[in-house]
């Protein structure tokens, strides 16, 4: 159903998640960050309450495995849930409920986690973690992409691929980055590699616009004289 990496780059402090599902729309329901404070992915039969729930915990001094077990305990059904967590040291932590589906795995390093569920085969994850750590000259964006067509290239998903995610935060209360494929019949992973080439160069100019427009490049667009 899901495979996913979450990391924290330890040079920037960014944080990162990178997913991909046969379900629709899997960027609306299961990688969250926040700002220094940690990422989380929460999959399988997913409960979105979990990753703020998890953050917030996080935000509270608590580490990795203190706060994902904090909240796990409050849900019922917690044997059904895969969650995945980094904090801002690098720490990971993770869930793997005993009605996780199909062939599943989670493997971690430091400052990343990797997790899949419905897998072709048990090394998804391992290759997206590989690939994650193999290339530590690049951004955090590029490496989560690098990690999850490596995880796709490994087998992915038993069923076919419907939608991804890239969610990044940095200094900002708002994504740096966050990009989804919702719905395609094609390739979500090779859709989501195209969306962020075209806002790739774009990016810093967003966060320049917000935070202070009188400094900010134009738009380069109709209308902007």
């Amino acid at each position: 159903m899901t495979f996913s990496l979450i990391a924290c780059c330890s040079e920037t402090g960014q944080f990162g998640a990178v997913i991909s599902s046969s379900s629709i729309s899997v960027g609306s329901r299961c990688p969250w960050a926040r700002s220094k404070v940690g990422a989380v992915s929460t999959q399988n039969v997913t409960l979105p309450s979990i990753g703020p729930m998890v953050l917030d915990a996080l935000a509270q001094n608590r580490n990795a495995p203190e706060s994902l077990e904090s909240v796990m305990a409050q849900d019922e059904f917690s044997d059904y849930r895969q969650v995945i967590v980094v904090d801002s040291t690098g720490k990971t932590a993770s869930h793997n409920g005993e009605h996780t589906l199909g062939i599943h795995a989670i493997v971690d390093s430091d400052h990343c986690i990797a997790a899949g569920n419905m897998l072709a085969n048990t090394s998804v994850p391992q290759k997206m973690l590989d690939a994650f750590l193999s290339m530590p000259h690049l951004d955090l964006a590029n490496r989560l992409l690098q990690a999850l067509e490596a995880g796709n290239d490994a087998g992915g998903e038993e069923g076919p691929l419907h939608s991804s995610s890239l969610v990044i935060v940095a200094n900002e209360l708002w994504p740096l980055v966050d990009l989804r494929v919702d719905w395609t019949n094609d390739d979500p992973i090779a859709e989501l590699r195209r969306l962020w080439e075209r806002y790739e160069p774009q990016r810093d100019d967003y966060v320049a616009r917000a935070l202070n427009p009188k400094e900010a490049p134009r738009y380069g667009v109709p209308g902007d004289s």
